[in-house]
């Protein structure tokens, strides 16, 4: 379980991943040394699972971004394996989650274009087995988007 200092320390990292350990430990009201040791334990115990740098996806040649609601023919194990074995492969598909409701997977995906979203489909997405249907919303604008957890 987190404590206060921890979740300090959590919502600094989050907002700066590159931040010292002597400012973090300054803006979390730690010494250095406690600071230390608090972020190797969350990043032992998996809490912190590692650093990344947030990129525009736009300014690095993403410019079409999609939500996808895949829904499977039937929940056969082999269906439900292979496709998320699949899925996992591919780096234009930032997040896939399996939910409940009208879809099995809600998988959010990132292109340079219309033709490459529609080369993710054609040579991808519609030649898995198991597959139904696929619903696309295209993102228009995006509003919010992070990856911060609200500590």
């Amino acid at each position: 379980m987190l404590d206060k200092a921890d979740r300090r320390v959590l919502q600094r990292l989050q907002a700066e991943g590159r931040i010292t350990n002597q400012d973090l430990a300054e803006a979390t009201g730690l010494s250095a040394s406690a600071c230390w040791r608090r972020v190797k334990a969350l990043e032992e115990s998996g809490v912190v699972r590692g650093y990344a740098a947030l990129v525009d996806r736009e300014k690095a040649g993403f410019a079409t971004a999609a939500i996808l609601h895949v829904s499977l023919e039937r929940h056969d194990s082999r269906f439900v394996e292979e496709f998320e074995r699949r899925v996992r492969e591919r780096p234009e598909i930032l997040d896939c989650f399996a939910t409940t409701g009208d879809a099995d997977y809600h998988l959010r995906v990132v292109v340079a274009d219309v033709a490459a979203y529609n080369a993710l489909l054609d040579g991808f997405l519609f030649r898995l087995p198991g597959i139904r249907q696929v619903r696309t919303n295209v993102v228009l604008k995006e509003i919010k988007s992070g990856v911060a957890l609200p500590l």
